[in-house]
């Protein structure tokens, strides 16, 4: 559980932002970023490696080769894993953060104990670090393309898998940097939709920025962390689905888009600049830190707020600081709507969720 209360916003964006993503780490932090993206697929057979295309220099290939042989000689390629480390090439960056992942053919009733054959794909491209990032959207990448490699010849490799390959880093890395492009300083509707479980609805736009907008929210919210959480977000969802009306909808008929139905709040605002600053150097990897330093202070929150439902259960005084809490936080509509989710099957807590619903209110209307 997360319990820390006494670090001030900014200095949970400027710590994590220092410590994760210097200048050491990604090139462009403080200027604007500008980066060489490679791929490259072998087919693998046996213990032998064969090149069947690459966009990297020719002096680096058999750099790279030499790399992932080690690797599968290690056994540190297991079929449909990614595996990210940091790699030393001829290329301009010399070097760069390299993720590499063993598809295995679909093994045959005539060979059905055959292991280990298929073909290695690897994606190289800012740090390793910033990859890591990404895991989870390179994973789903290559998968996508497992269905046109189950044959040695790929007769679509001009027309299917190299143009799909060459998009990898558009399409795994770049859709949170187009999502803060597209919507600016309007970028903190969809954090609190995604913190509140709200659906989003992009409406007048073409099917990438649809796709772009809700892996954005996927990524933004808390769904998934735990399996407590994810029963209080089906409670949400639930809840949310009842009333279409309160969904967020992004018209894109005109640039830039409008909202309609927007809710947000003071711990949500207090990300934009954060985001902006990050787009305008066109750094896809400070963004997706910056998204996770979001998700982070947002769980300590939400920890801190049921430790003390629990204690003003207790104390009056509990509840008391409780109130102090919610209103610093800037966040307390959220939490509060999360913590009623978590804790309908109790009582004394929705009670005391109740009086906290109210003390919001009434100091919502006093600052009005």
């Amino acid at each position: 559980m997360f319990t820390s209360q006494t670090s001030s916003f900014q200095d949970s964006i400027d710590v994590d932002e220092r410590d994760d993503f210097d200048s050491e780490d990604i090139p462009g932090y403080s200027q604007k970023i500008q980066l060489n993206c490679y791929y490259t697929i072998y087919l693998y057979e046996g213990t032998s490696l064969t090149l069947v295309d690459s966009s990297l220099p020719s002096e680096a290939e058999p750099e790279l080769r030499t790399y992932i042989s080690r690797r599968l000689s290690k056994g540190a390629l297991l079929g449909g894993m990614g595996n990210i480390a940091t790699v030393e090439l001829s290329i301009p960056e010399e070097a760069v953060g390299c993720y590499c992942c063993l598809v295995e053919h679909e093994r045959s009733p005539e060979q059905p104990d055959v292991d280990g054959n298929g073909y290695v794909i690897c994606f190289m491209g800012g740090s390793e670090k910033g990859l890591n990032l990404f895991r989870l959207e390179l994973d789903k990448y290559v998968q996508g393309l497992h269905s046109s490699l189950q044959t040695p010849e790929l007769l679509n490799l001009e027309t299917e898998v190299r143009p799909y390959l060459s998009r990898w880093f558009e399409e795994s890395v770049m859709h949170i940097y187009r999502v803060v492009q597209l919507v600016q300083s309007n970028i903190s509707f969809l954090l609190h939709a995604a913190l509140s479980q709200t659906l989003v609805d992009v409406i007048n736009s073409d099917e990438r920025t649809k796709a772009d907008v809700s892996r954005f929210i996927k990524a933004a919210s808390l769904q998934g962390l735990s399996q407590q959480q994810d029963s209080t977000a089906a409670s949400l969802c639930k809840a949310m689905s009842e009333d279409t009306q309160s969904n967020l909808v992004i018209d894109c008929s005109v640039s830039p888009p409008t909202f309609v139905n927007t809710v947000t709040n003071r711990f949500c605002d207090g990300w934009i600049q954060a985001f902006l600053n990050a787009s305008e150097h066109c750094n896809p990897f400070l963004l997706r830190q910056i998204l996770e330093n979001f998700k982070l202070k947002a769980i300590q929150d939400m920890n801190s707020l049921k430790r003390f439902v629990r204690q003003a259960e207790m104390s009056h005084y509990a509840l008391f600081r409780c109130c102090q809490f919610l209103q610093a936080c800037g966040n307390g509509d959220v939490l509060l709507q999360n913590a009623r989710a978590e804790h309908s099957d109790l009582p004394e807590a929705c009670s005391i969720i109740s009086v906290l619903e109210e003390f919001l209110g009434e100091l919502s209307q006093a600052q009005a």
